[in-house]
C-alpha cells in the first residue's frame, strides 16, 4: 500500500469516525430544530439586538454624570479651558427632560423590538416545517427503497428464470434482454431512493444543528398527522390571523410612522436638565481678580433650545418615512392575497392528495389480490414462476406508489397546518 493510499484511508476513517447517526421520533426531531437550528438562534440574536437598541435610545432620557479634573497652571488673568474653570475636582450632569424627536425614535425602536420578536416566532414555524417535510422524505425514501430492494430481488429471479428457458429453447433471446432491463431499471430505482434518503438525512441533521458529516435517521413510530380545518373558509381565516408575515409588516409600517413623527418632531423645542460643581485650586490667583472668591462652585437648571430654522432635511426625512409606509402597505395587502390563495391552494391540495392515496390503495389491493391469485396458479402448474415474480414486482411498484401517495398526504397537511398556524401545536 503507498504513501497516499494509507493516507486517505486514516482520513476517511477518521470522517467516519466523526460522523455519528441520531435515531429520533419527528417531535423528538422538532424539539432539537429550535432548539439548536442556526436561524432560529440567528433570529433570536436579532431579536436581543432589536431589544438593546431600545436601551440605547433611551439613554438620553437617563442621568450622565461626568467626573473629572480641570486642573492648570495661570499665569495672568485666569482662562477657561473648554468652557469650565481650572479646578481641582470637576462634576457635571446631564439628562433629557423633554425631547419629543427622541421620544419617537424609543417607540420607533420598541416597534421595531416587537418586530423582531414576530420575525423569531415565525422562523421557528419555517424551521419546524422543513424539519417535519425533510423527516418525512427521509421516511419515504427509507420505507420505499426497501421495498425496491425487495422488487430488484424479485427481477434477479425472474431474469435467472428467463436465461435458463432461453437456453433450453423455450423463450427467445429478446425475453432475457427484457428481463435484464426491467432488473436495471430496479436497480435504478432502488440506488436513486437511496440516494434520497442519505440526501434528506443529511439535510436534516443540518436543519438539526448537526455537522455535514452526520445522520439522522427517523424513528419508526405511529404518529398523528394534523386535522383539517372544519372548513376552506375557516382555514383561510385561521391562517389570516395566525400569519406572522402580516403582523411583522404591520409592526414595520407602525414603525415607519413613529419615524416620520420623529423627523417632524425636530422642529420641537427640547429641554435638557444641567447640573455641574467645581472645586477650585488656591495656586490660580482667582482670588487676586475678584472680588469675592469660593473653592466650591455648582449650578443646577434646564437648557432650552427652540429650532427655529431646522433646514429642508426634516421634511425630505418625513417624506423618506412615509414613501416606506406606503410600499409596506402594499407589501401587506399583497402578501395578505397571497395567503389567502395559497390557503385555499393548500386546502385543495389535501383533498387531492388525499384522493390520490385512495386511488393507490385500491390499486395496491388489485396488485396484491393478482398475487395471490397467481401464487394460487403456481401451485396448480398452470403458470410459470417467472410470471408469479412479475406479479410480485408490480406489487412492489403499487407499495411504492402507496407509500408516495400516503406521504403526500402528510406532507400536505403539514403545509397547511403551517399555513393556519397549528404546525407547533400539532409537532408538540
Amino acid at each position: 500500500m503507498s504513501k497516499l493510499t494509507r493516507t486517505l484511508a486514516l482520513a476517511c476513517c477518521a470522517a467516519a469516525l466523526r460522523a455519528e447517526v441520531h435515531t429520533m421520533s419527528l417531535r423528538q426531531a422538532v424539539e432539537r430544530a429550535l432548539q439548536q437550528n442556526p436561524e432560529i438562534a440567528m433570529a433570536r440574536l436579532d431579536e436581543l439586538r432589536a431589544q438593546e437598541a431600545v436601551r440605547v435610545r433611551k439613554d438620553p432620557f437617563t442621568p450622565h454624570v461626568y467626573l473629572g479634573s480641570g486642573l492648570a497652571y495661570t499665569n495672568g488673568f485666569p482662562m477657561s479651558i473648554d468652557g469650565a474653570a481650572p479646578s481641582i475636582v470637576q462634576g457635571r450632569v446631564a439628562e433629557s427632560l423633554f425631547n419629543r424627536q427622541q421620544s419617537y425614535a424609543v417607540a420607533q425602536s420598541k416597534e421595531e423590538a416587537r418586530g423582531a420578536g414576530i420575525a423569531a416566532s415565525a422562523k421557528k414555524d419555517e424551521v419546524a416545517y422543513r424539519t417535519a417535510v425533510l423527516f418525512v422524505d427521509a421516511e419515504r425514501a427509507a420505507r420505499a427503497g426497501q421495498m425496491a430492494r425487495q422488487e430488484v430481488e424479485s427481477s434477479q429471479k425472474v431474469l435467472a428464470t428467463v436465461e435458463n428457458r432461453v437456453q433450453e429453447g423455450r423463450e427467445l433471446p429478446l425475453e432475457s434482454k427484457r428481463a435484464a432491463l426491467s432488473l436495471a431499471r430496479a436497480r435504478q430505482i432502488a440506488d436513486s431512493l437511496d440516494a434520497d434518503r442519505d440526501t434528506a438525512e443529511t439535510s436534516l441533521a443540518i436543519v438539526l444543528g448537526y455537522g455535514a458529516d452526520d445522520r439522522v435517521q427517523p424513528a419508526a413510530e405511529e404518529r398523528a398527522i394534523p386535522p383539517l380545518p372544519a372548513s376552506e373558509e375557516a382555514a383561510v381565516g385561521s391562517a389570516l390571523q395566525s400569519s406572522g408575515e402580516l403582523r411583522r409588516l404591520e409592526s414595520q409600517i407602525a414603525a415607519k410612522g413613529l419615524e416620520g413623527r420623529a423627523a417632524k418632531a425636530a422642529r420641537l423645542p427640547h429641554v435638557d436638565l444641567v447640573a455641574q460643581y467645581g472645586l477650585f485650586a488656591t495656586f490660580n490667583h482667582y482670588q487676586d481678580y475678584f472680588l469675592k472668591y469660593q473653592r466650591n462652585n455648582g449650578e443646577i437648571g434646564v437648557s432650552f433650545v427652540l429650532p427655529l430654522l431646522a433646514g429642508t432635511g426634516v421634511r425630505a426625512l418625513a417624506a423618506e418615512a412615509d414613501a416606506e409606509a406606503s410600499k409596506l402597505r402594499i407589501q401587506l395587502a399583497n402578501t395578505r392575497n397571497q395567503i389567502i390563495a395559497g390557503t385555499h391552494q393548500g386546502y385543495r391540495e389535501v383533498r387531492k392528495a388525499e384522493a390520490q392515496r385512495d386511488v393507490a390503495r385500491l390499486d395496491l389491493e388489485v396488485a396484491r389480490e393478482q398475487l395471490s391469485v397467481n401464487l394460487a396458479l403456481l401451485q396448480e402448474g398452470r403458470i410459470r414462476l417467472s410470471q408469479v415474480e412479475e406479479s410480485r414486482i408490480a406489487e412492489s411498484g403499487k407499495w411504492i406508489a402507496f407509500y408516495d401517495a400516503q406521504y403526500a398526504v402528510e406532507r400536505a397537511r403539514w403545509n397547511l397546518a403551517r399555513q393556519t398556524g397549528d404546525l407547533l401545536a400539532a409537532l408538540q
